[in-house]
């Protein structure tokens, strides 16, 4: 392996460790530590970073400063506002731990771009996936590590993610150099706003894709704002690690997509990607009431279909349909649609039942307690499974097998565990509901054809 193929490996795990170690169990540690409220908007930084993100690029990124100093000052800045949010965790100001956590968003996604485009104009294209693998390796990496620390719920996630991103982001500047690749040129406002990509949405089959992959977004939302929720009141000792058992899940699949992709084509990927989101939530709901240890695992490997046959085959999809003059216009809009206003709705509609309290978009007030149940007693619950639990050992290697350990203390209330988990069954039931029907949808009324000729469907 060649200098620059290691030195963009070293880039793709570092950037995905620094995301994936604060953001994967963000919900617990806020709700743990009586910032519940806040949890919406701060998963929704993450979503509007992904809409802005495209205008940065477009404006400044591509036409004025190499690209390698672009994304280590992003890096860097990224990281102290990452560094400063314990602190004002602590003095208990939630609004400005927003605010801090747009900002970093806001420096961090444009990155994600950033690293393929400069990876792109250094590698050869087919060496891209050896790569890009190393960063879902780096998140897996961020949740080991955290719940071997035993911080999926304490703020020192913040301190490992911005320290991680000051290193990151000085090593930029060590990578190859990447001149601007639009210096010079006036911006185009077509570009900027997608507008050639949108005329796409004149076809039915592709207009029908948009927007069942935006809805579809709603209830994922569920899984990665409040999962480690779910897994702490089943008594998981480490969600964070846990949840990793996704993500190795996801590289299997990923190696599997051009065998399947052939097989089966875009419209019976992409419904298999839906229809897994709905059998992983109906696992999540059923084992519930009893805490059934190997629904609960299910559900969590699944993250391979679940995010392979939708996301990937989606971008393929739209690689395919879109003319190559305006192919990474197509991909932008369709990350705008899906990781950005699909997510942020989701975010906002899934904690807005889980607290029954009236979320916030766009600055905008919006109640969705009415559409389902929440988990009203999961704090309590958690406080109480926390307060009985013997921390143990701090053997490392004891430690490295809690991912799969569970330990629902003795003492624990009965009415306080049986109340609770008839609330996550309820929570789980609806997300369910919602991608099955998005699921019908897109059977009904998306059709193509297959890259053979012959109908998808």
């Amino acid at each position: 392996m060649n200098s620059s193929l290691i030195r963009f490996c070293f880039l793709m795990f570092f950037q995905f460790f620094t995301w994936g170690a604060w953001f994967t169990t963000l919900g617990l540690c806020l709700g743990s530590n009586q910032f519940g409220a806040y949890t919406a908007a701060a998963y929704g930084a993450a979503p509007l970073g992904a809409m802005i993100a495209p205008l940065f690029l477009a404006v400044i990124a591509d036409r004025f400063f190499p690209s390698q100093v672009v994304m280590g000052f992003l890096f860097i800045v990224g990281g102290i506002l990452l560094l400063m949010v314990p602190e004002v965790l602590g003095a208990g100001n939630g609004d400005m731990m927003i605010t801090l956590l747009l900002g970093n968003m806001l420096c961090f996604m444009p990155t994600l771009g950033l690293a393929n485009s400069i990876a792109f104009a250094n590698l050869d294209r087919l060496e891209f996936p050896k790569v890009r693998v190393w960063g879902t390796i780096g998140w897996i990496a961020s949740g080991f590590l955290v719940g071997l620390l035993g911080w999926s719920a304490k703020f020192e996630i913040f301190y490992l993610a911005g320290t991680t991103s000051l290193i990151l982001g000085g090593f930029s500047f060590c990578l190859p150099h990447t001149p601007a690749p639009a210096k010079g040129k006036p911006v185009n406002i077509r570009d900027l706003f997608m507008l050639d990509a949108f005329s796409l949405l004149k076809r039915p089959a592709f207009f029908v894709f948009i927007l069942c992959s935006t809805l579809i977004c709603i209830p994922l939302a569920y899984y990665y704002g409040t999962m480690s929720y779910y897994l702490g009141n089943t008594g998981f000792v480490q969600p964070a690690s846990t949840m990793a058992i996704g993500q190795i899940s996801e590289i299997f699949f990923m190696l599997l997509i051009p065998f399947f992709f052939r097989k089966l084509g875009v419209k019976k990927m992409i419904l298999i990607g839906m229809l897994a989101w709905v059998l992983r939530y109906t696992l999540f709901s059923i084992g519930a009431p009893e805490q059934v240890q190997w629904m609960i695992f299910m559900g969590i490997a699944l993250h391979g279909i679940c995010y392979d046959f939708f996301f990937v085959t989606g971008f393929m999809y739209t690689d395919k349909e879109a003319p190559s003059t305006i192919r990474n216009q197509a991909q932008s809009m369709l990350v705008f649609f899906t990781q950005g206003l699909g997510m942020y709705v989701g975010y906002g509609v899934c904690f807005g039942i889980f607290y029954q309290v009236p979320s916030s978009l766009f600055g905008i007030s919006l109640d969705f307690t009415s559409w389902g149940r929440g988990v009203p007693g999961f704090g309590e619950l958690d406080q109480s499974i926390n307060a009985l639990r013997d921390e143990g050992t701090n053997n490392m290697l004891e430690q490295f097998g809690q991912m799969f350990a569970v330990n629902i203390p003795a003492g624990l209330p009965s009415e306080l565990l049986v109340s609770t988990m008839v609330e996550w069954k309820d929570y789980w039931m609806f997300p369910a509901l919602m991608a099955v029907t998005v699921a019908a949808v897109f059977m009904l009324f998306f059709w193509d054809k297959g890259t053979d000729g012959t109908d998808s469907d």
